[in-house]
């Protein structure tokens, strides 16, 4: 009997799952493994604390506007052929990132990675919806997709730690040129040429008066530190800014086919989901910028020192994401995301005591504290949104999630990176940064605490149609926004089919 056939049967069933996962992996890697080879960065590239600023957040900001259109674009053009164009763009701006002579350049091209991964994220996700049409292995396909990124999260600091340590900085780019390079040929070679799914509007009013908002606030906040806020050109930023922020509404209210549809927020639990989603990537991407800063330049470590120092954070991350789904249902979302917000906002606060003697045994457990709390917030707040948002709009509710995310981790390293911008008063800039970060974790538990409705108090209030059948609500043209502008197809699965993304 012959028993081979099923095994390369099964191997080529796992091909095209390997190919979008080596995708999704090499955009979160990037997120946390650049942080330990900033100082390296700076040393060998002259680069202030601004200029590293803009090394970490030129990829968010990019990643975070684009993100949106990255997933219309593939329903436009086909979502293989989008993912693979992301596969050569990331691998290439990561080879140019790897080759920079100057900071200018490798900032360029760090933007150019943030438009790779807004290409592939979205339609990673889409194309398992599209491959895996079982239910059931499409939930499980999903599953291991979500658990890539603390995978990535995990190995970007270790990993990163080491290469820095062993080949210098540019080998923390060039690892991606063997991933970027499988993962390409894997997809090529695995997964079938979708087709367009029609002339959908990308919104390129709205999409650039979105650019324009986040990219004016990113520039006030980082470069005001050392212009001033006083500055003709950091007040003219601010005023651009809002002034981009108000087209955007307004585009996005008055045109057929919104980017976004506005009236996604006039579901209370939805924008407090989103409040919270910047809060939660506003800490912990301000976190792993100051404390990787703090390790290397006040404590002296190596970078791979560093990574393991931040071992405590992840490992405590990833353990508390492995048992969010037994939390919630004993507790409830609710209550696991307050309790979430309230662990990491105490990890904040404690960061104040700490100083060049402070001993590695409190760093640690304030960090574990801070990454545990943090990672109790993922996945709440993903099945809050998700259940809140009109079961015809959660491809669209899905990607605000990821944007809200983004834009949060894109202003904390910018507010907080400006805090410890002075090597002379690093220590006391860190600790009003800690604040910061608690008091807006406190602002995040604040708005959960209040405006985050269960189903109990939705049943209670009288109101449980509006909620618990959110596809009903009343939004215009919504059957054709979710078919023809949708950027992020939705996932073809029950809420308690799909883990938690």
């Amino acid at each position: 009997m012959n028993t081979t056939l099923p095994q390369q049967t099964k191997n080529r069933s796992m091909m095209p799952l390997l190919a979008l996962c080596l995708g999704y992996f090499m955009t979160i890697l990037d997120v946390t493994i650049v942080n330990v080879a900033l100082v390296d960065i700076k040393e060998h590239l002259n680069a202030n604390v601004t200029g590293l600023q803009w090394i970490v957040d030129g990829y968010a900001l990019v990643f975070a506007s684009l993100l949106l259109t990255g997933g219309a674009l593939g329903d436009r053009r086909g979502r293989k052929t989008i993912f693979l164009i992301g596969f050569a763009l990331f691998t290439l701006a990561s080879t140019l990132c790897s080759l920079a002579p100057s900071l200018l350049v490798l900032q360029i091209a760090r933007a150019l990675q943030g438009l790779g991964a807004a290409l592939l994220v979205p339609n990673s996700l889409a194309l398992l919806n599209t491959i895996y049409t079982d239910p059931q292995k499409r939930a499980q396909a999903i599953g291991i997709w979500a658990a890539v990124a603390s995978i990535g999260a995990l190995a970007g600091p270790l990993l990163g730690g080491v290469l820095v340590n062993t080949f210098g900085w540019r080998s923390i780019f060039l690892i991606n040129l063997p991933i970027g390079i499988i993962g390409f040929l894997l997809t090529s070679r695995s997964i079938a040429p979708s087709k367009p799914e029609g002339s959908r509007s990308l919104d390129l009013p709205g999409q650039c008066a979105s650019i324009l908002a986040l990219g004016m606030l990113t520039f006030a906040l980082i470069e005001g530190g050392s212009l001033g806020g006083s500055s003709p050109l950091i007040i003219a930023a601010y005023t651009g800014s809002i002034l981009s922020f108000l087209l955007l509404l307004v585009r996005e209210k008055t045109t057929s086919h919104p980017m976004l549809p506005l009236k996604l927020f006039q579901e209370r639990t939805f924008s407090a989901t989103n409040i919270v989603a910047v809060c939660q990537t506003f800490t912990f991407m301000g976190f792993l910028f100051v404390v990787s800063l703090f390790l290397q330049q006040v404590k002296h470590y190596s970078p791979s020192l560093t990574g393991l120092a931040l071992l405590p954070s992840f490992g405590c991350s990833l353990l508390a994401t492995s048992f969010s789904g037994r939390l919630m249902a004993s507790m409830g979302v609710k209550r696991v995301m307050v309790l979430g917000l309230l662990l990491a906002a105490l990890g904040c606060f404690g960061f104040v005591i700490i100083d060049n003697r402070t001993s590695y045994v409190l760093l640690a457990c304030l960090t574990a504290i801070l990454g545990g709390g943090l990672a109790l917030v993922l996945p709440t707040m993903t099945e809050s949104a998700m259940s809140h948002a009109p079961k015809a709009q959660s491809g669209i509710a899905s990607g605000m999630l990821n944007v809200s995310r983004q834009v949060g981790g894109v202003i904390g390293v910018a507010i907080l990176g400006t805090l410890v911008g002075n090597p002379q008063t690093f220590l006391s800039g860190m600790h009003l940064a800690f604040v910061v970060a608690g008091g807006v974790l406190v602002l995040g538990l604040v708005c959960a605490w209040f405006f985050i409705r269960t189903r109990r108090e939705i049943a209670q209030s009288g109101t449980a149609g509006e909620s618990l059948a959110p596809q009903s609500m009343s939004i215009p043209n919504s059957g054709q926004v979710a078919e023809k502008s949708a950027p992020v197809p939705a996932i073809d699965c029950d809420m308690e089919d799909c883990p938690s993304l």
